[in-house]
């Protein structure tokens, strides 16, 4: 039986997590590590179909993240009709475009020449989903008042972080791609004034010839200090 008890007129539940021995909890993190550090942002989708539960879920756990006031201000819009998903893939490359050719400056395109990435956006159409998550700037409540919702950007990095966890988690693969600016998935989608566009991500598996650059992480000395 669950305990639960009033704090301050509030309700609670007793919360209890199994400990593991040190030894074991080192092979862990280490083994967890390792399994992480496979996961590769990837370009080269095939078209091969996922189930929508398998979706569902992937969804359901991002939506463990935890968020600001516990307000959960994110909305994730899961496409796979060919048509919509064409015309998010035009409405990115005319964006991208924009951005290779005119907004980004010389450095930025010099930094991105290791990956050879450029306006063109096929993935867009070839993976079986993409998924768009949506930054809630306010709730709508029932009466249709503003209600606030809080630190709505680092909830939403959060369960996006573990949004791409649990799809490496299933076998798959996803791309974070970030077309600025990208008001066009709002309308496309017709979500409502309080959603704004915070990330579009395409998930399926890995096509038969999939090449990735040839990068590597910052060392733990380089991202980490211990006080």
């Amino acid at each position: 039986m669950v305990k639960t008890k009033l704090i301050g007129g509030f309700p609670f539940v007793q919360y209890t997590k199994e400990t593991v021995p040190e030894t074991e909890m080192i092979q862990k993190s280490c083994e967890f590590f390792n399994w992480m550090d496979k996961r590769r942002t990837i370009r080269d989708f095939s078209d091969r179909q996922v189930p929508q539960t398998v979706i569902e879920q992937l969804i359901l756990t991002a939506s463990t993240a935890p968020s600001g006031a516990h307000k959960q201000p994110w909305i994730f819009c899961a496409v796979s009709d060919p048509a919509i998903k064409k015309q998010i893939r035009e409405a990115a490359e005319q964006e991208e475009y924009e951005s290779y050719h005119q907004r980004m400056p010389e450095e930025w395109l010099a930094d991105l020449r290791p990956l050879q990435t450029d306006w063109k956006k096929p993935f867009l159409e070839t993976a079986p989903w993409l998924i768009v998550v949506f930054r809630k700037s306010y709730e709508l409540k029932p009466d249709g008042s503003r209600g606030q919702v809080y630190y709505a950007n680092e909830s939403c990095g959060l369960a996006c972080g573990i949004l791409l966890t649990a799809i490496h988690h299933a076998g798959l693969c996803a791309l974070t791609h970030t077309p600025s600016p990208m008001q066009f998935l709002k309308e496309i989608l017709q979500r409502p004034d309080n959603e704004k566009p915070f990330l579009l991500i395409p998930v399926g598996y890995a096509a038969a010839a999939c090449w990735v650059p040839d990068i590597h992480r910052k060392l733990l000395s380089e991202i980490c200090t211990f006080y």
